[in-house]
């Protein structure tokens, strides 16, 4: 079962999430907070698997809420989902290299929002790897910062993979690899960049100059 926090200053869309997702069978909501203010608190009150996080609130934005609430959990924290109007803000963008593992549009079909939970829970894969490519695109100002990190070979062949938007299997099949294996790769990724998941992976890419968008 996984557990949701509902971040957002609208009432109605909170409502609308917890009935969209509440009706799932491996889905529960936890409970929902009006402001990025009240994350923290509420994060270490539930402690959620994903937190479904509004972007623009009035006290404290959710940038700022989502790097106070992996700050808070350096070893397990939860995931975080940005729920946006428009998915070429910047402020989305911001978001994810905040932390955020993705992020969903308000407008999204019920079926959508679902699969989004899943797939950010799960973290194997990457959330519209199109968009975020296309965020990278508007708003990365490439640094080199990426040749520091140590890569070997095929850690760098993974991570161009990851950022195309690969799942693991996929990636082991066109490496023809186990899956295990690209786990590993993935986990060497990770560690080496300093990041949480692959969506961070994937932004320190891109903002790198290591892929282009």
């Amino acid at each position: 079962m996984t557990g949701l926090l509902i971040v957002d200053d609208d009432e109605l869309v909170r409502a609308g999430l917890r009935a969209v997702l509440g009706a799932q069978p491996d889905l529960t909501v936890l409970g929902e907070v009006g402001d990025g203010s009240d994350v923290v608190p509420a994060a270490v009150r539930l402690r959620p698997d994903v937190i479904l996080m509004d972007v623009r609130m009035p006290k404290l934005d959710g940038i700022q809420a989502t790097r106070l609430v992996l700050a808070k959990f350096p070893a397990d924290a939860p995931k975080v989902l940005v729920v946006t109007t428009f998915a070429n803000d910047e402020y989305v963008y911001e978001a994810l290299h905040a932390g955020a593992s993705g992020f969903l549009l308000k407008r999204a079909r019920p079926e959508q929002i679902v699969e989004a939970v899943r797939v950010v829970a799960r973290g194997d894969s990457l959330l519209f790897p199109a968009a975020i490519k296309k965020l990278a695109a508007a708003y990365s100002r490439p640094d080199g910062s990426l040749k520091a990190a140590g890569l070997t070979a095929r850690e760098a062949e993974v991570l161009a993979l990851m950022a195309d938007g690969l799942s693991n299997a996929e990636i082991a099949e066109r490496l023809v690899l186990g899956v295990e294996t690209i786990k590993t790769y993935v986990g060497n990724v990770l560690g080496k960049l300093g990041v949480r998941d692959r969506t961070q992976a994937v932004v320190v890419a891109y903002r790198s100059g290591f892929v282009s968008p």
